[in-house]
């Protein structure tokens, strides 16, 4: 039987660097409409709260119905490709397009028809209905794109899930924005629906491109599917969906988990925020309403601070978003590596995978935590509070980001249950946290934030403990841990220095701090990416593997760091 090619490292990291490339767009996106639409006269850190925690409920049917999808198919479609059999995973990808069109079908009127019961009963935050009624019918359109990004991902093609989240997203920011422009004078939570509405529209018209990125390659597929040598799929159509529902609910479970973890964060938020009041937190607003707030002060005020809470949430994925891209290539990689017995490569796509994670997380935790104060009043100009909140979770991000690409590594390699495990032990931990440490009034919204800090070390824990059993993990401390953290604490300091200095002679202002910070954020990344080369944290052949790495490292030869 005639296999395919191994992929060799530099592709590898090209599909690594078409994926990241959508990731960085999508969340800078994202961050543009949210930046501006909390600045927007009437929607404010209340608009954000009742946007947010009308999201998680969407989240957590979103995570049931389509989030494992891409994977699970990617995986499957992988494998069949390895062995030549192209029929057989076009056959994948029909039968899982009926399956989740159903499955999208019932979660779109599970939101829409039980709006009421979710905000009243569930996030106990009245007026959140009208954000999910708003989002409902995206989850339909997400579950049918989400087959075919997981096809062509599978297909190693790369461009049709970022190509359609790319331009999802330029709808979905420039509608969001749009519609909660002409909403202003409505209430909070209707202009926060609005602004959801946005994204069941954008997730149409990505559906619409998705379906025409498939008829435009559907003859090469074809002819693909006529030339396969391998041993074609055998199985009904029934025992395949049962199959895809096998692969695809172990690896939803972990977002499934996230999703549940957020609905009861949010749950014990409000909760704890009504003890921590009824205590006399030192809360926004008059002594008056301190002391004796009616239940819609009260509701006003959990959404202020959920806001709160949402706004370091914007930051704290940015980074994520990036290192997404390694666990998202990792699973079809790694898979389609086993398929046929090359444990070598998959062994060192993982040990790979994880020193770059670090070299890219470390960086941006630590700059999130020095620079939080100023970035936070660039950003959020008229809603300049709660940057303590970015600087606790970011913490966790690193944290974060080495379980997201172990869990992409699990996957791949089909230890899918163990990332959901490991999750559920460090939610379980964070939902303990929550409900003691918000109802104390010194800490309130605080208590979230420090208890995701828990949640993400016990998780990173579990996962690295069953990769380290499961493959050869070759992680030397110096390299992967102790010269990287060196790296970046030179950068955390050089990026004070020159923020402290530059604004010392700038007049303070938006417009100075605005100066003072870009200026220390593009010196500070010089400083780190110097170190990484001049610790010689990465050898030739791994600086190689990076997208244009061979003319990157020419250049450091130019300049005497390597030989």
């Amino acid at each position: 039987m005639e296999k395919i090619k191994k992929e060799t490292g530099q592709s590898f990291m090209n599909n690594v660097a078409v994926i990241l490339a959508s990731q960085i767009l999508v969340k800078l996106f994202g961050m543009v409409y949210r930046i501006v639409i909390t600045n927007i006269k009437g929607f404010g850190d209340e608009g954000l709260g009742f946007y947010n925690v009308g999201f998680q409920i969407y989240t957590l049917l979103l995570a049931i119905s389509s989030v494992g999808i891409p994977n699970a198919i990617s995986k499957m479609v992988s494998e069949r490709v390895a062995l030549d059999d192209y029929k057989g995973a076009h056959k994948i990808f029909k039968t899982a397009l009926v399956l989740f069109s159903v499955i999208g079908l019932v979660t779109t009127a599970v939101l829409f028809f039980g709006a009421d019961f979710f905000a009243q009963y569930v996030i106990h935050i009245d007026g959140s209905q009208y954000v999910m009624r708003a989002l409902a019918p995206s989850l339909f359109f997400v579950c049918v794109s989400s087959v075919i990004r997981g096809y062509f991902t599978g297909m190693k093609n790369m461009r049709a899930t970022s190509n359609s989240q790319v331009l999802e997203q330029i709808f979905k920011c420039s509608l969001t924005i749009i519609f909660v422009y002409l909403s202003v004078g409505l209430a909070p939570e209707i202009m926060a629906s609005w602004a959801n509405f946005a994204t069941s529209v954008a997730t149409v018209l990505s559906l619409l491109y998705l379906v025409y990125f498939y008829y435009k390659r559907k003859g090469n597929i074809s002819e693909k599917i006529k030339s396969s040598t391998g041993e074609t799929l055998k199985i009904s159509g029934k025992r395949l969906m049962i199959s895809i529902l096998m692969i695809s609910i172990p690896i939803s479970l972990g977002s499934i988990i996230t999703a549940i973890n957020r609905v009861i964060d949010t749950a014990t938020i409000s909760r704890g925020i009504e003890v921590a009041f009824a205590n006399l937190i030192p809360a926004h607003g008059n002594v008056a309403q301190i002391l004796n707030p009616t239940a819609s002060e009260l509701n006003i005020e959990i959404a202020r601070l959920s806001g709160l809470l949402s706004k370091s949430d914007i930051l704290y994925n940015m980074p994520l978003a990036v290192n997404f891209a390694f666990a998202t290539v990792l699973v079809p990689s790694i898979a389609g590596a086993i398929a046929i017995k090359d444990y070598k490569e998959a062994s060192s796509k993982i040990n790979y995978s994880l020193l770059v994670s670090i070299l890219i997380i470390l960086p941006c935790a630590i700059g999130l935590i020095v620079l939080a104060e100023p970035i936070y009043k660039i950003i959020y100009f008229n809603t300049a509070e709660g940057f303590e909140l970015l600087q606790l979770v970011s913490v966790s991000l690193i944290f974060a980001a080495l379980a997201q690409t172990m869990t992409g590594s699990l996957q791949g390699l089909g230890k899918v249950y163990v990332p959901a495990v490991s999750l559920l032990f460090g939610c379980i931990a964070k939902i303990i946290l929550n409900v003691v440490l918000i109802r104390i009034p010194s800490i309130n919204i605080y208590g979230a934030a420090i208890s995701s800090i828990a949640c993400q070390i016990i998780s990173c824990g579990i996962c690295f403990a069953v990769l380290k059993k499961s493959c050869n993990l070759k992680m030397n401390p110096m390299k992967y841990f102790i010269k990287p953290v060196i790296a970046g604490v030179i950068m955390g300091g050089a990026a004070v220095l020159v923020y402290k200095i530059l604004i010392s002679f700038l007049q303070p202002g938006f417009v100075g701090n605005l100066v003072a910070t870009i200026i220390a954020i593009l010196i500070a990344a010089i400083v780190y990416f110097l170190m990484v080369f001049v610790l010689k944290i990465l050898t030739k052949e791994e600086i190689k593997q990076l997208p244009a790495g061979r003319k990157i490292y020419n250049g450091l030869v130019k300049i005497g760091l390597y030989k």
